[in-house]
């Protein structure tokens, strides 16, 4: 049986045990039925795809936030002072994700990144052009996307 839809599942019982169908519970039952899918994962035939699979989202969602706010307060900084540090600029940033998907998750992820915009993706998908608003280090913004939003969505999308 599918891991993921085993999970759903036993979130789904939990949240009918504790008496709640509310988002809360759901997710509750949720991380309960991971933890314990996980224990009994020797019982289950080893390691399964599906929690490194789990771990690499819940990153790429936490990541992704926390890059929307580093980048939020910077721009905001940028547009309330007086000194204006903005340089816009474009770059073409190679790409190392394959799939359609993953190339997608990653022009969107940068685009809605406050600062940031994909551009073009090439006709041979092998590179991305982006415009951002802080080009001091044309290199510079090429290694935060890669090892950044690139570097997750290959993960997650990869694993």
């Amino acid at each position: 049986m599918n891991l993921f839809v085993l999970n759903l599942i036993l979130a789904i019982s939990w949240a009918a045990l504790s008496g709640a169908f509310s988002l809360v519970s759901l997710s509750v039952g949720f991380v309960l039925g991971y933890g314990v899918l996980w224990i009994l994962q020797p019982l289950m035939g080893g390691r399964s795809r599906y929690f490194r699979r789990l771990y690499a989202w819940g990153k790429l969602l936490v990541m992704f936030h926390y890059e929307l706010v580093v980048s939020s307060l910077a721009v905001t900084w940028d547009v309330l002072t007086p000194r204006h540090r903005a340089r816009p600029g474009f770059v073409e940033m190679p790409l190392d994700v394959k799939t359609d998907a993953g190339i997608l998750l990653v022009t969107n992820l940068i685009s809605l990144t406050p600062g940031t915009l994909s551009l073009n993706v090439s006709d041979d998908r092998k590179t991305l052009l982006v415009h951002a608003m802080f080009m001091d280090d044309p290199d510079a913004v090429i290694r935060q996307l890669k090892n950044g939003m690139e570097k997750w969505v290959r993960e997650a999308i990869e694993s």
